[in-house]
């Protein structure tokens, strides 16, 4: 390998998550409209295993909900859950299967809740093994990114910028092509169709397993591994990074949750004598972010040269910013277009346009600087807490949906935009508390 080649695993660590990203988005792109349309209406609870007794329960701590609210709280659970688990995923890649052997029983677990969902009965079984699968996938593959590298390797951070590139070709193509399956033939063809793509990352995977960077000792071994002074300040700023990633993984959560709904009602979907697919939308929040990044790739490296490349907070003031203003566009949408199905067909493409680029400001960075900045004994762990913040966020924005009826689409874009708008003055106001940890020999917030 030549000092400015990267490893072979890491393409095909990209690839695997990249076709992982195809079944999660795929199936997301159909899940809140294929509940509030066809399962929730149908008298779920005498057909769906479990759902009688599963709704007893959500509603005993939320109250009663309306068919959308339901819809975009189950929609909230499973999204937050999924980036909880990893901290489970963490610990068994850490202490007990090893990494590798962690993502294979991931995927495969994510393979068999995506085929599941393809039949009513099994609904909440196949979002139970996708939260499972998720949770043993996520934390562990982003971890084997970093250690393709050395310490104080400096292509790390462009490492995981390349990785997200990977992951966002599967969240460009999986609405597209489960989002066309579900809308033209059912939506459980398409959530088949997601299955199907999961276990072409499985056998991906497999091809590179030679390629992949081997599993830190496991059980005991890594018990012993010592401490190093400034741990404690080092993960301490990272908690601090996770929890400000909240004020952009809030209202971004609405743009899988929500915005299906909003878009479904607002906007006139015919082209060309052509009804575009809702899921198209959500197939644009991949495709913006894929072109994004080389433009930040090239503004990073030109920024660096010259010594002015943002720190960590100053990277996640711009994304909360970029937020920020992707939901006042939809608050200026829905205030100009009452009417159902008024809104010219490509303008709900803008909100995607601003969002998914400042998605590159926002997690690629957290995972970078958690792969540089942990302690090695808890780096997985860590990663695993960097989804969890996930958990919180989505788990925030299903509860926030509810209030999309009572505050009408503008005021509920408009709360949103307030949320992103906090993020950046938080980002402002502890950048520099939170980022003379990570790099404590030249950090300049």
């Amino acid at each position: 390998m030549t000092a400015r080649r990267h490893p072979r695993g890491l393409a095909f660590l990209a690839l695997t998550e990249a076709w992982e990203r195809f079944s999660f988005y795929g199936m997301q792109a159909l899940l809140v409209l294929y509940m509030v349309t066809t399962l929730l209406p149908a008298h779920p609870e005498q057909k769906v295993l479990g759902f009688a007794g599963f709704r007893a329960t959500v509603e005993a701590i939320t109250g009663p909900l309306s068919t959308q609210a339901l819809a975009s709280q189950i929609f909230g659970l499973y999204a937050g859950l999924v980036y909880l688990t990893p901290l489970l995923g963490g610990l068994v890649g850490d202490r007990l299967l090893g990494g590798r052997r962690t993502v294979l029983l991931g995927a495969a677990l994510m393979a068999a809740g995506h085929f599941l969902l393809a039949f009513d009965a099994s609904f909440l079984i196949a979002l139970a093994l996708l939260i499972l699968g998720s949770g043993c996938l996520k934390g562990n593959i982003a971890t084997q990114v970093g250690r393709l590298y050395e310490a104080g390797d400096a292509r790390r951070d462009r490492a995981y910028l390349l990785f997200n590139f990977g992951i966002n070709i599967g969240a460009f193509a999986g609405p597209l092509v489960c989002g066309t399956i579900g809308e033209a033939k059912g939506a459980h063809w398409g959530f088949a169709s997601a299955g199907f793509g999961m276990l072409i990352g499985i056998l991906i995977y497999g091809a590179g397993w030679r390629w992949l960077p081997n599993d830190r000792p496991r059980g005991r071994t890594v018990t012993r591994e010592a401490g190093q002074a400034g741990d404690g300040r080092r993960i301490a700023a990272l908690l601090g990074l996770v929890l400000l990633s909240a004020f952009y993984n809030v209202p971004f959560g609405e743009g899988y949750n929500v915005f299906p709904l909003w878009v479904d009602a607002a906007a006139d979907r015919h082209l060309f004598g052509f009804e575009m697919p809702v899921a198209w939308y959500l197939a644009s929040d991949g495709l913006v972010t894929v072109l994004s990044t080389p433009l930040v790739l090239m503004l990073w490296k030109r920024q660096a040269a010259a010594g002015r490349e943002p720190s960590v907070t100053g990277k996640f003031a711009i994304g909360c910013a970029m937020l920020a203003a992707a939901d006042l566009l939809l608050a200026f949408y829905a205030r100009g277009w009452r009417e159902p199905h008024s809104l010219g067909v490509l303008w709900g493409f803008g909100y995607f346009l601003l969002s998914s680029s400042a998605y590159l400001f926002v997690m690629p960075v957290l995972l970078a600087a958690v792969s540089r900045a942990a302690p090695p004994r808890l780096t997985a762990t860590l990663m695993g807490v960097a989804y969890a913040g996930l958990f919180v966020a989505n788990l925030s924005a299903g509860w926030l949906a509810r209030f999309y009826e009572p505050l009408g689409p503008a005021g509920f874009w408009l709360l949103n935009a307030a949320i992103a708008g906090a993020g950046v003055l938080a980002a402002l106001i502890f950048g520099r508390l939170l980022n003379a940890p990570l790099h404590p020999s030249s950090e300049a917030p």
